[in-house]
């Protein structure tokens, strides 16, 4: 933790300032059998991505088999991941959806 001095009254005193808590990535996986318009709908709907947006982590996803959709805390990040596997499991989609600590 890192110690930053605060001047009260004269008085030098020192605050202990918290590390912010880490930040998680949430990905998504290729697969040979979803849609890339649904991975577009999801990435709109649910990462709020605009329509350009989406469609260039779609893309990014299809090609290189693994694309960033957002970073977020980690109750946010697991709250998105489930929100995705739910979501494409509903509409008998196979989308899988992943987090790991941003680095």
């Amino acid at each position: 933790m890192a110690v930053r001095p605060h001047e009260e009254g004269g008085l030098a005193v020192a605050h202990k300032v918290a590390p912010p808590p880490p930040l998680y990535k949430v990905l998504l996986l290729n697969d040979d059998y979803t849609p890339m318009e649904f991975v577009v709908k999801v990435l709109e709907g649910i990462f709020f991505l605009s329509r350009e947006q989406a469609t260039l982590v779609m893309l990014k996803v299809h090609n290189e088999g693994i694309g960033v959709a957002g970073i977020y805390p980690r109750d946010v990040a697991e709250s998105k991941v489930h929100q995705v596997t739910e979501y494409a499991q509903s509409q008998q989609h196979p989308l899988q959806c992943v987090m790991e600590e941003d680095r």
